[in-house]
């Protein structure tokens, strides 16, 4: 076993029982990869790992420009309720966070499998955006969001750094139901360097967004930071004399 896969092991190890000892708080920033540097001997590439680890193991997150600093929770939202990311964030007493990547508006025929999820033909428009969403300014996940120009022709994009969903209910659309799936996937280039993980898995969760008109508002692939993001659910067996409940 080489010094430096031992050195490695060591700082994450003398970081994680700090977190969990409780030397180090939660948002507490830890030091910085030059002191750690200085203080194990080691070069940059060994406590990039040791630090890399920590962050897939949803220890601690890194911000750019600003450091490293302790994760204070991990999310669980219940499969069976229908809430926003905001709402989830709110129900936790965190800071939701919206940090808009791209927006803009294409043609149905640029993306038709979107399209025919929405209901639209080739030439109806649909805005396209992409956002980073936060906790307490953790990133938690990634979404690509696809929305109607038949229910939505205009959108102010200054909402889209707050809640697009608040923003729906402003310009009087109600949201009657969402259908949608859940897979685990693993991150692109893209996500790992938004999210700040590496190989962990996300988890996808793709759902359509309906109104109470019948009409589809939405199509939106959200990826979540698997080590700080779950689901829980509660399923009732017809043999208990209750009916199945669907998640």
């Amino acid at each position: 076993m080489s010094g430096s896969f031992v050195k490695y092991l060591q700082i994450e190890k003398d970081i994680r029982n700090d977190i969990l000892l409780k030397n180090l708080r939660p948002d507490d920033r830890i030091m910085t990869e030059e002191q750690l540097c200085e203080k194990y001997g080691v070069s940059r590439m060994t406590v990039n790992k040791a630090i890399s680890n920590l962050v897939n193991g949803g220890y601690i997150y890194r911000v750019p420009g600003r450091g490293s600093f302790v994760c204070r929770f991990h999310v669980t939202k219940h499969a069976t309720k229908g809430q926003s990311f905001t709402d989830d964030m709110l129900s936790l007493g965190l800071q939701p966070g919206s940090k808009l990547i791209d927006y803009r508006v294409i043609k149905g025929e640029n993306v038709p499998d979107v399209a025919s999820k929405l209901n639209l033909s080739a030439s109806d428009f649909i805005h396209y955006f992409t956002r980073l969403r936060t906790g307490n300014d953790l990133p938690i996940a990634i979404s690509y969001t696809y929305v109607s120009g038949k229910c939505v022709p205009v959108i102010d994009v200054n909402w889209l750094e707050k809640s697009f969903y608040e923003y729906v209910k402003s310009i009087g659309l109600r949201i009657s139901h969402m259908e949608g799936e859940m897979t685990a996937v693993l991150p692109t280039e893209e996500q790992k360097g938004y999210l700040g993980v590496r190989d962990e898995a996300l988890l996808l969760s793709a759902h359509k967004t309906c109104l109470v008109d019948g009409r589809v508002m939405e199509y939106i692939r959200t990826y979540y930071a698997g080590s700080r993001y779950s689901y829980s659910f509660v399923a009732r067996m017809p043999d208990a004399g209750g009916e199945p409940l669907s998640t």
